[in-house]
């Protein structure tokens, strides 16, 4: 699977911080828009507003972190998945899919399409999927002629 890693702090106080600002922009970002103002996102994660600007220098940078981290959620579900029946596994990780395609509807708009994160995030996400096809065809549940894309 292509790298996804986020750059998140190595202290565990300051990961925390991290971690809040990414749930609290996704929450903010998909209620009020790419366009919400960031005090609402750094009042919300419980953090000050320097502390976003640190982590998140620009709008972009923090709106491409929100995508890529629900990304990396969407591949890791797909391993998760892969102990459950081929049929119920292709079922749930495309829910959670789906999931995913509606954070996606509020920030596609403010990412750059055409960046190094996009394009490895496409991969990820047809690397993610594929083997769970690829078994649920096994089984004879899936049509053998069903592709995966993104």
């Amino acid at each position: 699977m292509p790298n996804l890693a986020l750059r998140r702090p190595h202290r565990a106080d300051a990961r925390r911080n991290y971690d809040a600002l990414l749930a609290a922009a996704r929450d903010v970002f998909a209620e009020q828009g790419t366009g919400a103002p960031l005090e609402e996102i750094a009042r919300r994660a419980g953090v000050g507003i320097a502390t976003l600007y640190r982590n998140f220098p620009t709008r972009e940078q923090l709106i491409e972190s929100v995508y890529v981290d629900e990304v990396a959620a969407v591949a890791r579900a797909a391993e998760e998945l892969g102990e459950l029946p081929p049929w119920d596994a292709l079922v749930a990780w495309l829910h959670r899919f789906v999931e995913y395609a509606g954070t996606k509807r509020v920030l596609i708009d403010s990412l750059n399409r055409d960046s190094e994160a996009m394009l490895s995030c496409r991969g990820v996400l047809r690397e993610a999927g594929e083997p769970l096809l690829l078994a649920a065809q096994a089984a004879g549940q899936v049509r053998a002629d069903a592709t995966s894309t993104t």
